[in-house]
């Protein structure tokens, strides 16, 4: 997953830029995003691997008892939308940490990064459109055209504007659930239904699964007019609040050394302590809810949601925390250097994950799609992270970037990028 820190430039004797000496890069921000990469993929094989109404609300959709809730519960507690914050509060920071680079040598960082978001659309929506629905890639481009004109802002006031974006769906959403109880049973029943089409997931799971398990453009005939409502209606009422808050509280706490590991230990002992200790209360509240509720959708899905919404916010950061700690204990272990080259690499393993999913679950390669139980796509999960971090390691050890990091990078500068390590 591309942020922008990972493109950090330097200045040649000519005066044109070139890509940063990897010595020069920030570790810990790199372990963050490796580690951001992986565990977000706990929640994307959901995505990959079931129905759309099995994400929304698991009860629906498949075994929902023994193991197959346990994988669940683990999943919702301490992966769903904590990995996803942490990537977008990486892309925030790395907006400032790029525009910051650019102004010190008076160079139009604007610019380029405006050129840079232009090329992440592009491949976001090719990502979208060609291979696979979850794609975040656009909304972090379309929400970076616009974030980026608050970057010189101070911390205090990034943050205050970051949460009160962030708040804007959790809102709509508790007004929603809150009407939704003052319906009759009738009215209930039938406004579940245009909650689900809103978000995609009114097909009938078998007839999804028959799309899924069929070729490649039957795939793309589904998912298209769902993509279109997503990138238009969704970004402008829900996605850009929420993706938009969450960058810019992570240029804040950029501002604030606390995502390049500049605050004192027992800073971070504290966060992941404390902060952590709040979050993951908040989220078992939210399970607990959705219990009291006997699951039923609309109240999960705008009720019982509000507390992982806002636990995540929480624990994302600790887990910052927990990151930053391990860069300072075990800088040149094995942990820190392999989450590092899959952070170095994240544009590039993000898509691979898809291609991998993919081939598994979808009619083009393996048709498992809607096979799998909870238990056994985490095994998946495990495979793929088999696959992508000794890969990360032996590519780096030869290349300077990711090979999707340098299309993007050629793609910015109108330039070719040197690709080869020198020995």
């Amino acid at each position: 997953m591309p942020t922008d820190s990972s493109d950090d430039q330097e200045t040649t004797d000519s005066g044109e830029p070139e890509p940063t000496d990897p010595s020069d890069r920030i570790v810990a921000l790199d372990a963050l995003r490796g580690f951001a990469l992986l565990g977000i993929l706990v929640i994307n094989i959901w995505l990959f691997g079931m129905p759309t109404v099995a994400t929304f609300n698991p009860a629906l959709y498949g075994d929902f008892t023994g193991g197959n809730y346990l994988a669940w519960f683990i999943s919702h507690v301490f992966f769903e939308r904590k990995f996803v914050t942490l990537f977008t509060f990486l892309f925030g920071a790395g907006i400032v940490l790029f525009l910051e680079s650019k102004d010190r040598k008076g160079q139009s960082g604007r610019k380029l990064h405006l050129s840079r978001t232009f090329w992440l659309l592009v491949i976001g929506l090719g990502h979208a459109y060609l291979l696979w629905y979850g794609d975040i890639l656009v909304f972090y481009a379309l929400s970076g055209f616009l974030v980026v004109w608050v970057w010189r802002w101070r911390p205090r006031r990034q943050f205050i504007l970051g949460t009160a974006l962030f708040s804007i769906p959790s809102i709509l959403y508790l007004l929603t659930g809150l009407g939704y109880l003052s319906f009759s049973e009738d009215g209930r029943a039938e406004f579940e239904e245009e909650l689900l089409a809103a978000f995609g997931a009114d097909f009938s799971p078998e007839r999804e699964i028959g799309i899924y398990q069929s070729g490649w453009l039957d795939q793309i005939a589904h998912r298209a007019p769902v993509l279109l409502e997503y990138h238009t209606l969704g970004f402008v009422f829900e996605m850009f609040w929420s993706v938009g808050g969450m960058m810019i509280i992570g240029m804040a706490l950029y501002k604030w050394g606390i995502i390049s590991n500049t605050r004192s230990t027992r800073f971070y002992k504290r966060v992941l302590v404390g902060v952590g200790g709040a979050g993951l209360a908040l989220v078992l509240v939210g399970v607990w809810l959705r219990e009291v509720f006997a699951w039923e959708t609309v109240p999960v899905l705008t009720l019982a949601f509000q507390l992982n919404y806002w636990g995540a916010l929480l624990l994302a950061t600790s887990y910052i925390a927990g990151i930053m700690l391990l860069c300072r204990w075990i800088r040149d272990g094995v942990v820190v250097h392999a989450l590092t080259a899959v952070g170095r690499t994240a544009f590039t393993n993000y898509l691979l994950q898809t291609i991998i999913a993919t081939m598994i679950f979808y009619g083009h390669g393996l048709g498992l799609f809607g096979q799998l139980s909870r238990v056994e796509l985490l095994g998946v999960v495990v495979l793929i992270w088999a696959i992508q971090i000794p890969l990360s390691v032996w590519w780096l050890e030869r290349f300077r970037f990711g090979p999707v990091e340098w299309v993007w990078r050629t793609l910015t500068y109108r330039e070719r990028q040197p690709m080869r390590l020198e020995k």
